[in-house]
């Protein structure tokens, strides 16, 4: 079987502030830190029945797999259901819905008195922490943050799988031009090396995490997420002080999206086509140059 070379993200169970912008702030590398929410309410009372309890009513948005075509924008949900119809569904049978970017302060603000930004070194902006559910098997495309941002990812509720690859990677990735994810089609869990040589060139970390562990990916880092059972994940940001990646960041939230979206609703899937086979074609071209 052809599998992705991969070695273990780095695990410790606690850390200085000083250690952590030391040896993983400063070079940009992933850390696991397995106790930093064990004082938090939340590592006791987050789970699945919790959120179901406080905000059962609320009509969410809900996104899948499928990849979006014609004139969709690039993330549009798929439909709408109540929070508390949804938790069934993750606690009983496997669904490929999810949901994506649940801004806590905006639907649930009470469950900002169950956790504590960290200090450990990161400036984080406190005004957007946000949650993500998916059930046992769901996946979630290969992307980087598009605000560039460093992230500090907390568990809650089962595990979780993550596949991680550095900015640097990003060229044999067959990265889509104008987003932030791949090629759709391809399936990082069985890749296709003679359809996609470059994925042969690539070298990924990969962790499991339980409930309460706390995943740092630097700034850009591309992840690859699978659910291993119902549950969900709350993400911190901290928004890069480099001022190359800070104007990056601003090109690609107020540019490049606007550009997608706009290109999207004028070619529809024309636009689609022509960019995932631009992205073959580049990816490709400097598998030549740099064989």
């Amino acid at each position: 079987m052809q599998t992705i070379k991969t070695s273990p993200v780095a695990r410790v169970k606690n850390i200085t502030k000083e250690d952590f912008v030391k040896h993983y702030y400063k070079p940009q590398i992933p850390v696991l830190i397995e106790n930093l929410t064990h004082d938090w309410p939340a590592f006791e009372k987050w789970n699945l029945d919790y959120i179901q309890q406080r905000a059962g009513e609320q009509v969410v948005d809900l996104y899948n797999n499928e990849p979006t075509k014609g004139k969709q924008y690039s993330a549009e949900p798929v439909m709408k259901m109540k929070l508390h119809d949804y938790m069934e569904i993750l606690k009983t049978k496997p669904t490929d819905l999810r949901i994506f970017f649940y801004n806590i302060l905006d639907k649930m603000p009470d469950l900002a008195n169950d956790f504590e930004y960290p200090d450990i070194g990161l400036k984080f902006f406190k005004r957007l922490p946000v949650m993500f559910f998916g059930s046992t098997g769901s996946k979630v495309l290969p992307h980087f943050d598009m605000d560039l941002a460093d992230l500090m990812h907390f568990h809650f509720h089962g595990k979780k799988s993550v596949m991680l690859f550095s900015p640097e990677q990003t060229k044999y990735l067959y990265k889509i031009p104008y987003a932030v994810h791949n090629l759709e089609c391809i399936d990082l869990d069985n890749p296709d090396f003679n359809m996609y040589p470059a994925l042969k060139n690539l070298n990924g970390l990969q962790v499991e995490m339980k409930h309460g562990d706390a995943l740092y990916m630097p700034s850009g880092y591309w992840h690859y997420i699978k659910y291993l059972d119902g549950g969900f994940s709350m993400t911190l940001r901290a928004f890069s002080r480099r001022p190359r990646t800070f104007a990056k960041m601003l090109s690609n939230v107020f540019v490049m999206r606007h550009f997608e979206n706009v290109m999207r609703k004028l070619k529809g899937q024309q636009w689609i086509d022509y960019k995932n086979e631009l992205a073959i074609a580049k990816t490709h071209k400097l598998l030549k140059r740099e064989a």
